[in-house]
């Protein structure tokens, strides 16, 4: 099965470099970064490294750059893809364990959840108690049961990378991407992912951020259940 690794990534040139280097050293996939209109190294350091780049001309945001991995995934004939971020959290050991169920046609989607299984993952109360919330708001209007609803550790199939080449959240997707699944029944399964400290870098959702994320992507993911997809 044809198979890539998509990272989306702005302003990563720290550590892209090293996780691309791993990723061809240990799996035998396409790495695809989307270089995210990065004002620094991102695009020469990925490339060095032996990533295919694509190189976006402005900053779409994280929602514009993974769907630009995937318009590339339907266009180049992937049939998986799973997607990681670029600043290193994302256990790259688990990539096997995340493709499986999308190998033996046992889900459509898998994502990686930090709260399965142990962790070292400490999230501040706000984020806690945002994933919380948006748990109860996903299992209440798609039947989805999940701990971990804004992961960004994401495997699909074929099928999905069809509709999400075409549909796709633009900005903060990773709770909308359930409503959408939900319009195409997509059997999706959480397992347990490893999420380590970041290496570089600091999170771009400040506590107030968090409050401002909240309230957008609860109206995003009620606007999306009313909506039609052709």
């Amino acid at each position: 099965m044809k198979t890539m690794v998509l990272i989306p990534a702005y302003h990563e040139d720290k550590s892209i470099g090293a996780i691309v280097s791993t990723l061809r050293a240990t799996l035998p996939y396409d790495v695809v970064v989307i270089n995210d209109g990065s004002p620094d190294d991102t695009s020469e350091v990925a490339r060095s490294a032996g990533a295919i780049v694509l190189d976006l001309p402005c900053n779409l945001g994280i929602g514009g750059a993974v769907q630009t991995g995937y318009l590339f995934a339907r266009e180049n004939g992937y049939e998986a893809v799973v997607r990681i971020d670029a600043d290193g959290q994302h256990e790259i050991g688990d990539i096997p364990a995340m493709l499986e169920p999308i190998f033996q046609g046992r889900a459509d989607a898998v994502i990686g959840s930090r709260f399965l299984g142990e962790t070292e993952y400490r999230g501040t109360f706000l984020r806690r108690f945002g994933i919380r919330y948006f748990c109860i708001l996903v299992r209440l209007f798609t039947g989805y049961r999940v701990t971990d609803p804004t992961s960004g550790y994401f495997a699909i199939n074929r099928k999905l990378v069809d509709f999400y080449s075409q549909h796709y959240p633009s900005d903060y997707p990773e709770v909308d991407a359930y409503i959408l699944m939900h319009h195409m029944h997509a059997r999706a399964v959480e397992i347990p992912t490893r999420m380590h400290s970041r290496t570089e870098g600091k999170s771009s959702i400040t506590p107030l951020g968090s409050v401002y994320y909240m309230v957008k992507v609860t109206l995003s993911f009620f606007i999306n259940c009313i909506r039609r997809f052709g």
